[in-house]
């Protein structure tokens, strides 16, 4: 086995920790670790990706439902928008996008560039909102009725980045859910996960039979995703999980930062 399939392994068991442990990030490194690390075409790590993200994500949403943490109405509603979404972008953008979009010059701007790019600002922003001092929630505000709108508006912004690149968008999430819908925090990290599941998986059954799927390697990462994020729920009860969030903010900004200069120098 090689060393980069090794440390692809361990990233997975990273990836799902991440989501145990602050509830989001996590799944904005898989498609990176599974193009440099186990040299998938983008758009192929972007349909494995949506199985992994969903799969672990929708253990962890089982975890917060049993604590009574996931609001299931709101991620229906949301889940009507940006499910419908994946599905569309998924089906019918990506494949009418040319391999080679346009010249810079000497450069050719390929449709994989521009995809890990656009991974990598998304990355960056990730990274910023995580690194960021975040507001106290008070726990007790209870859920209002007064969003549904702009949050089904925001859920097709949601789908069309989980069905381009295959992230779940949780750092997207979480802050839609405490402020438009005022949801305490436990609660929208529970709700997030649930529609992240919904929107990675159903992404991923739609894509089924038009890539070649490797389902020994695509399980394998999964189960250890699914390891991580167990134990980073339970480590989450024992770990300051905003010094956690700021330190692994910075690792996902480095990241990003290192993809657009990999893609823009290769």
């Amino acid at each position: 086995m090689r060393a980069m399939e090794i440390l692809g392994y361990i990233s997975a068991i990273l990836i799902g920790l991440s989501l145990g442990l602050i509830g989001g990030g996590g799944s904005i490194l898989t498609v990176p670790v599974l193009v440099y690390l186990f040299r998938l075409q983008p758009g192929l790590a972007t349909s494995y990706s949506l199985f992994i993200v969903g799969f672990t994500s929708l253990i962890g949403a089982y975890g917060n439902f049993k604590r009574k943490q996931v609001s299931i109405p709101t991620a229906l509603l949301y889940g009507s928008s940006s499910v419908l979404t994946v599905l569309a972008t998924r089906r019918y953008l990506l494949p009418v996008i040319p391999e080679e979009l346009f010249q810079l010059g000497g450069f050719t701007v390929t449709k994989s560039i521009a995809m890990m790019v656009l991974f990598a600002v998304l990355m960056i922003l990730a990274a910023v909102s995580m690194i960021k001092p975040s507001k106290q929630t008070n726990e007790l505000v209870t859920e209002q009725s007064t969003s549904y709108g702009r949050l089904m508006l925001y859920g097709v912004v949601i789908g069309l980045i989980t069905g381009l690149l295959g992230a779940g968008g949780g750092f997207l999430l979480i802050p839609a859910l405490i402020f438009l819908m005022k949801m305490p925090m436990k609660k929208a990290i529970g709700t997030s996960l649930f529609i992240i599941a919904l929107n990675s998986l159903i992404g991923f059954i739609g894509d089924i039979g038009h890539f070649t799927i490797n389902w020994n390697l695509l399980l394998t990462l999964s189960a250890l995703a699914v390891t991580g994020i167990l134990i980073g729920g339970w480590l989450s009860k024992r770990i300051n999980g905003a010094f956690l969030k700021t330190g692994f903010g910075w690792f996902v900004l480095a990241m990003g930062v290192y993809i657009i200069v990999t893609e823009l120098i290769k």
